[in-house]
């Protein structure tokens, strides 16, 4: 909340930017640590590198939505699975956990037994707790009103929440940036940073993303009300789908866990959230470095080619932003830095930032705490 009234009516401006001058490339360098964690877990033969490389190149080349990516890779390992077990089935399956805690979940499987009933109720439930709001929204605002479209995307991005937060905010980046227009491309990576330094999940940075997208689109309201608005209603529906799942699943989880098929699908999955993750670090890292980056975007059906500054970008965020293209328009998307605007404070803030995380062996806390104190030195002295 003080992040998102900072960035609007720059309440604590200067503290706020001293802050994020080390916060920024400190996260960079935890999402490099981040793509490399992920990949040496699944990319386990040339078939996984090569599915991490096209969703690498589907996301940061052609822009192509998070969902088909993952449902494109779901697809193929649950297809390759069959025919190429061993190259596919990558993931393994969880072992038994200790006695004490089989006897749990099986006493716990024989209280809850799946049927359609119960899944019926359970899914009348959760599903008018999950939509219900979103009818209201829509039945008193329309359609197009900035809190139905925050409710229904943030919706999407809770169903496909496939390996972990940072693929899911590569796409909220994506959208919320590009598509929908809510924020600055500096904005998201403040959300970003701030997120990886407060207590509770990093997925939480979409509480800023719904404030900031009501809050410069607030209709008849007053903006600070409209934001508030976003973000509950963005944390709402991003929160009520998980305990949807739980209810839902729980009682076939031990069914499931033996399914190849299954285990060779989330080994493809895992392995494209591995080039969308890296997609992000090379996004984030950009941004960092250089204070003006262009973004060049050629239609492959027309060959039109439009190019974008980050501060045109900038100075264009209009209520009429919040309107996005209905449907994807086939185009080849690459950023243009200018290396006069390199940010020589940041380079050596990230720098530093990779040594203590891949040299010394220095945790997060450590990382951030100190990019940060070098930040402020820095944004001190005018560097």
């Amino acid at each position: 909340y003080v992040l998102s009234q900072s960035q609007e009516m720059s309440t604590l401006s200067h503290v706020v930017d001293a802050v994020f001058y080390g916060l920024k490339p400190a996260v960079a360098a935890i999402v490099v640590e981040a793509v490399i964690r992920i990949g040496k877990k699944v990319l386990k033969n040339n078939v996984m590198v090569a599915i991490a490389a096209l969703a690498f190149v589907g996301i940061f080349f052609f822009e192509l939505p998070f969902p088909v990516i993952i449902l494109a890779a779901g697809a193929t390992g649950f297809i390759g699975g069959k025919l190429w077990p061993r190259t596919f089935q990558v993931i393994k399956q969880h072992g038994e956990g200790p006695a004490d805690e089989q006897r749990a979940v099986d006493a716990a499987a024989e209280r809850v037994r799946p049927s359609i009933a119960r899944s019926l109720l359970v899914s009348a439930i959760w599903l008018t707790l999950w939509f219900a709001p979103l009818g209201m929204l829509a039945l008193c605002l329309g359609s197009d009103s900035v809190y139905v479209q925050e409710g229904i995307f943030f919706s999407q991005a809770a169903v496909l929440t496939f390996g972990g937060a940072y693929s899911v905010l590569a796409y909220i980046g994506q959208e919320a940036v590009h598509r929908f227009g809510w924020l600055k491309p500096a904005e998201m990576m403040d959300g970003l940073g701030m997120a990886e330094t407060t207590p509770g999940p990093l997925i939480m940075v979409v509480q800023f993303v719904g404030f900031m997208g009501a809050y410069r689109n607030p209709g008849d309201l007053p903006p600070l009300v409209a934001g508030m608005m976003g973000a509950v209603i963005t944390v709402w529906v991003t929160f009520v789908p998980c305990f949807f799942w739980i209810f839902l699943g729980a009682p076939y989880i031990e069914r499931l866990r033996g399914n190849l098929n299954l285990s060779a699908a989330l080994s493809s999955i895992t392995a494209a959230v591995v080039g969308v993750v890296l997609n992000l670090a090379i996004w984030f890292g950009i941004h960092v470095l250089f204070a003006d980056v262009a973004e060049v975007r050629a239609n492959l059906l027309t060959g039109e080619t439009t190019m974008t500054s980050n501060s045109d970008a900038e100075k264009n965020l209009t209520a009429a932003d919040s309107h996005p293209q209905t449907f994807y328009r086939p185009h080849v998307r690459w950023f243009w830095p200018a290396w006069s605007s390199t940010r020589w404070g940041n380079v050596v803030l990230l720098i530093a930032a990779l040594l203590l995380i891949f040299r010394f062996r220095q945790g997060m806390l450590v990382t951030l705490g100190s990019c940060v104190a070098g930040g402020i030195l820095l944004y001190a002295i005018g560097l």
